[in-house]
């Protein structure tokens, strides 16, 4: 009898004595949205004007992250107050850090910015809002189009909103036409 509440005692010890790690509830492995809606129209407003109008078939939120994610989706930005679409665009998915605004698209990416009149295709770019900075993967080849019969393919774009300038990491070909 000794011997059972001896083993029974020993076994009670060992059970108290260990922990289980049911890992981190807040683990970014372990996430789950604060918010999903599907089938989304959003309009951002400034100053009582448009700046941008989202639609998306799904959309993500992450509260203590600070992000969001959106599948399939296009989107318009405006200018004027408004009255211009300037910036068209759409991709499979794409990344949004709430704080900052930067934004990382891929799967199929495509932009047509009118103010430029530039077509851009890629599978992957990102947009650094502090930089003003668009930059693809330095392997990521990306296309470039413009009306007037301009075609570039280049690897690795980096193009710089302010200073608006355009240059490629890796090889770069096509045609070019300059009015004169």
């Amino acid at each position: 009898m000794n011997k059972i509440i001896i083993n029974s005692v020993l076994i009670l010890f060992i059970l108290m004595s260990c922990s289980f790690d049911y890992g981190e509830a807040d683990s970014p492995e372990n996430t789950t949205p604060d918010l999903v809606m599907q089938n989304v129209e959003y309009v951002r407003v400034r100053s009582a004007d448009p700046v941008a109008r989202i639609q998306a078939e799904r959309v993500e939120r992450y509260e203590k992250q600070g992000q969001m994610t959106l599948e399939n989706f296009t989107f318009e930005q405006f200018t004027d107050g408004g009255e211009t679409v300037n910036i068209t665009g759409s991709a499979g998915y794409a990344s949004v850090e709430i704080e900052s605004g930067d934004i990382i698209m891929n799967e199929g990416v495509w932009l047509e910015v009118d103010s430029e009149d530039i077509v851009i295709e890629t599978n992957r770019v990102s947009w650094s809002e502090k930089e003003r900075v668009m930059f693809s993967g330095e392997e990521d080849e990306v296309n470039i189009f413009q009306e007037d019969g301009t075609i570039i393919t280049g690897i690795g774009l980096r193009a710089d909103a302010r200073r608006r300038t355009w240059e490629f990491a890796g090889a770069v070909r096509g045609t070019y036409y300059h009015e004169e």
